[in-house]
């Protein structure tokens, strides 16, 4: 994994400056540590920059930003390409030459020059973020991967295109202005990541998970998405087999397809190793990996020394034992979190308001003081397979309660609870999150957001001033672009949801409420939370990570197995369980899910919480108007007296306060 950016300069007045790109590109040293350049046009209109963490193909002809041959076309990446050694070979016998041994981002140049943009990302396994600039056409093209592995921002401003692999790259250049846009914050406080295309920054963007862009002269735009995670229709032919032969099918495609996964992510010409927290989606990977390397796997734990409940060492050391891994581990506590905050803050450059972050990335800096410079995670697994017991009870609430609501209660009715959920809500606040059911279910706002919501509409009602958000703004060139819904520049998150529901409903048929549920986990939580936590604090440690889990290949076919073979019998994760059965040991596989975690909830009892307090209350964020401060001082003392535990809205917050106090109103340096 590397860093890039870069500037297309869209007026005649506005050239790039290099020491303003070097400038960009050497805030991220963290992602690229072995090398850094920059290719600037002769007439100075376009500067590509990269910093290079170097994984495949060492050499120094590998790096970047890289042309093809007659330097018409140029490359700053960031990610790996697992099938390239294959793309390779078809090109060279289409006629291209390559001046590398084995280098992947040499196959995107010449893939581009051969079958475009669309028919180059088509053929790609793999995770990635590019940009491509083709000084015959005058156009930039941007890239984002399938599932939104790696990230990639952009903004027009000062008549330039400005892009970089971490938005403190482009907020260095001085034509960059920072503020924050009260609409992305009004969504963030529901999914506690930005939803894309937004990001907390007022006018900088983020490409989407699968997603494309082109920028031509003139800042005109072009975006489209080029791969969505819906059903694969007519992918299973499964009709008329019996329950034993559709299970004997799924297991023997989702074991094969993980399997050629996580061989494809061994590619590397440095050391690797994987997170292992004894759970089922680490442990297979564990189990793979040790199949395919002849060299001892190296695996890497982190739990908490004042917490020892939420320690999972003891399955940890079991697979690391069963599998005779090379196994480091590592226990931190309430002082070691306290001493990461402000490289956390720093790092996740838009707040990510889950507390995963703080073990991963202690546990990213021991496999890098190991010696280790790649990893595989499990992220994705659950996702797809339906492994959260919070997918259960939505579940569970849809077919007893959600249902039967809409469909025979006469609308009226509804509407006349909901009005008295909504007082009852805001008289007892701990029933908010109970009453903005109701709420949803008379107005049709769907049951299921994410499996992750912090403050849902109703509870932001008393948390948020409406009437002083000012009015939504976004550039003219992003919404002629197609890029954003402009429902989602209202005060409203529901129409977020509904953006990307439209998208699916208009893609599939008669599709089962999970497949609905999946969708939206994939657009939202997986790839702005979920990864990006990965992303962001592996990257802090100068390791890239590799997510074998959401092959997009073993994806689309999990996505096409029905609800009723997913979860058959309540369990979570059936035909997961059923494919890795044997692979590793069943004491693992049967044990009860634990969740990656940490001890926020305690914490925030503790002398920490006084200061998480302080922190909101006085952030200068506050004297924006934004919030009603007495309702968050009742949040924060229910939560500090056991009546409740409020942790999640709590540190959502204080993750905002933090990021506003540091990127916004603190002078530009």
């Amino acid at each position: 994994m590397c860093g890039i950016a870069g500037i297309f300069c869209i007026s005649n007045a506005v050239h790039v400056d290099e020491k303003y790109l070097t400038k960009m590109r050497d805030t991220m040293v963290h992602r690229g540590p072995d090398g850094a350049s920059n290719y600037i046009t002769a007439d100075c209109a376009v500067g590509l920059a990269h910093r290079r963490l170097s994984i495949v193909d060492l050499s120094e002809v590998a790096a970047q930003p890289m042309p093809n041959e007659d330097d018409s076309i140029w490359i700053t990446f960031n990610g790996e390409i697992y099938n390239h050694l294959a793309l390779r070979g078809e090109l060279i016998k289409l006629g291209h030459f390559f001046r590398t041994n084995h280098s992947d981002t040499e196959v995107l140049v010449h893939g581009y020059e051969e079958w475009g943009l669309e028919g180059l990302v088509s053929r790609l396994e793999g995770d990635w973020a590019f940009a491509i600039w083709d000084s015959k056409e005058r156009r930039l093209h941007l890239s984002r991967d399938r599932m939104g592995v790696k990230p990639l921002y952009f903004t027009i401003q000062g008549g330039a295109f400005f892009f970089g692999s971490e938005i403190k790259a482009i907020i260095t250049h001085p034509l960059v202005e920072r503020d924050i846009d009260p609409i992305a914050m009004y969504h963030y406080l529901t999914f506690v990541a930005t939803p894309a295309p937004l990001t907390m920054f007022k006018g900088i963007y983020k490409i989407s998970a699968g997603a494309c862009m082109t920028v031509g002269e003139g800042g005109i735009m072009r975006y489209w998405h080029y791969w969505d995670p819906t059903p694969s229709e007519g992918m299973l032919d499964i009709k008329g087999l019996k329950e034993v032969d559709r299970d004997a099918y799924y297991s023997s495609e989702i074991r094969n397809r993980l399997d050629k996964s996580v061989e494809k992510r061994m590619m590397s010409d440095v050391p690797m190793g994987v997170f292992l927290s004894g759970g089922i989606d680490s442990s297979a990977n564990v189990a793979l990996m040790a199949r395919h390397s002849s060299n001892q796997v190296k695996t890497f734990t982190v739990g908490f020394k004042d917490h020892l409940d939420l320690n999972e060492f003891k399955y940890a050391e079991q697979v690391a034992k069963h599998f005779h891994t090379e196994h480091h581990a590592i226990q931190i506590n309430e002082l070691n979190m306290l001493d990461s905050l402000e490289n956390i803050f720093f790092y996740q450059d838009e707040p990510i308001a889950d507390w995963v972050c703080i073990p991963l990335y202690f546990v990213s800096k021991l496999a890098k003081n190991s010696g280790v410079s790649v990893v595989q995670v499990g992220e994705g697994s659950d996702e797809q397979f339906c492994g959260y017991s919070g997918y259960m009870k939505y579940l569970n609430l849809y077919n007893r309660y959600w249902t039967p609501f809409c469909k025979y209660l006469p609308m009226p009715l509804q509407l006349f609870l909901a009005s008295t959920a909504r007082g009852v809500g805001k008289n007892l606040p701990q029933l908010q999150p109970y009453s903005d059911i109701v709420i949803r279910a008379a107005n049709k706002k769907e049951h299921f957001w994410t499996n992750y919501i912090a403050f849902w509409e109703s509870q932001k009602e008393s948390l948020i001033n409406i009437e002083m958000l000012p009015k939504p703004f976004s550039s003219g060139d992003v919404v002629k672009s197609g890029m954003i819904d402009m429902s989602m520049l209202q005060p409203d998150s529901f129409n977020v949801i509904n953006s990307h529901l439209k998208c699916f409903e208009s893609q599939t048929h008669n599709a089962d409420i999970l497949a609905r549920m999946t969708y939206l986990e994939f657009k939202l939580r997986l790839p702005e939370l979920l990864l990006m936590r990965v992303d962001k604090m592996t990257m802090a440690h100068s390791i890239e990570a590799r997510v074998p889990f959401l092959d997009h290949l073993l994806v689309e076919f999990s996505l096409s197995i029905p609800m009723a073979d997913k979860i058959r019998g309540g369990i979570t994760k059936l035909q997961l369980k059923n494919a890795i059965r044997g692979l590793i040991p069943d004491e693992i596989i049967d044990r009860k899910k634990m969740g990656f975690g940490a001890p926020m909830s305690q914490w925030l009892r503790s002398a920490f919480g006084w200061h998480v307090e302080d922190a909101i209350l006085k952030s200068a964020l506050m004297k924006r108007g934004y919030f009603d401060e007495g309702w968050i001082k009742k949040l924060i003392n229910v939560h500090r007296s056991g009546k409740g535990d409020n942790s999640l809205q709590i540190w959502t917050l204080y993750n905002l306060t933090q990021w506003y106090d540091f990127w916004i109103d603190r002078p530009v340096r």
